[in-house]
């Protein structure tokens, strides 16, 4: 859906982006992650066409971004951008028709829209008198109401209580189930893991890590198993440190060269095994390590 070559920005001595190579594949969440300053900002504001770029080349669906490509995307920025004095019709009708929808057109998406998020009593009511979750709504619907081809969502769940972040969730992944592919910047890595199928890591304005969850997390594997044993039929190596939870002894092990069947097999003669699990770092995990390990290496 998207395909970023050699992606360069500066501003004066700063440089914002430095050869930055991204493949967004179709009908799928893209988590776009990193530490504040670290040119995800740029680089979003490039594909919008709000800036561009010293050099490089960006492809949307296969041919270079145009300005008319504007109207396929839909984006929400993390700094929010409502009108505070208009109602929520005139303005979600005005945001459509800037998008490129037909006035009746806009008003069928706009009206299905308000009574899908449970929120059509508010149509009539300025901005101003809103919630800030209750705005974040009608953010979220202006992003989508053109029903763009690409969405990239900059921190989506900021202002939401919980329900609410579970309902544009739920929202997000029906999109995606339509065909919709989502960019998703957040500093939430919880959402990253339940909602992304492939992320890219930037520090620095230069991309670190780029990968499916799966493959991400596969390589970070550090081979360690938490193991759970009762029934105790020998004594534990000196050098083992478990800890007693209730009735079990609780550690962890390298694998040290075995495979882990070897090492299961080898922990049935001590006990009873009740757990055997091997430690996956999380992607909040990863992140962290990749930035200090980045921060560490200047």
């Amino acid at each position: 859906m998207l395909q970023i070559s050699k992606l360069n920005k500066s501003y004066e001595n700063h440089r914002a982006l430095t050869d930055i190579e991204l493949f967004v594949p179709k009908g799928v969440i893209f988590g776009l992650l990193g530490p504040n300053g670290a040119g995800k900002t740029t680089l979003i504001r490039i594909v919008n066409q709000i800036i561009e770029q010293d050099s490089g080349e960006v492809e949307l669906d296969g041919q270079k971004l145009s300005p008319e490509d504007i109207r396929k995307i839909g984006y929400l920025p993390e700094e929010r951008g409502l009108y505070k004095k208009m109602k929520v019709w005139d303005q979600l009708i005005y945001f459509s028709r800037l998008k490129g929808l037909s006035e009746s057109e806009a008003k069928i998406q706009i009206k299905n829209w308000l009574e899908k998020l449970d929120i059509a009593s508010w149509r009539d009511k300025k901005i101003e008198d809103l919630s800030k979750g209750m705005a974040q709504k009608i953010q979220f619907i202006s992003t989508v109401v053109h029903r763009p081809t690409l969405l990239i969502l900059d921190e989506p769940f900021s202002g939401f209580d919980p329900v609410n972040a579970e309902i544009i969730k739920n929202e997000i992944l029906e999109l995606k189930g339509k065909g919709t592919t989502v960019i998703l910047s957040t500093h939430r890595m919880e959402s990253v893991e339940l909602l992304c199928d492939h992320v890219a890591m930037i520090n620095k304005s230069r991309k670190i890590l780029d990968g499916t969850i799966r493959e991400i997390k596969r390589s970070f594997r550090p081979e360690v198993f938490q193991i759970g044993l009762s029934q105790l039929k020998r004594d534990l190596p000196s050098e083992w440190i478990p800890k007693l939870s209730e009735d079990q002894w609780e550690f962890t092990l390298p694998l040290s060269g075995k495979t882990p069947n070897q090492l299961l097999s080898e922990m049935m003669d001590f006990g009873e095994i009740m757990t055997f699990r091997e430690q996956i770092p999380s992607i909040e995990e990863i992140f962290i390590h990749q930035v200090q390990a980045a921060t560490a290496n200047e």
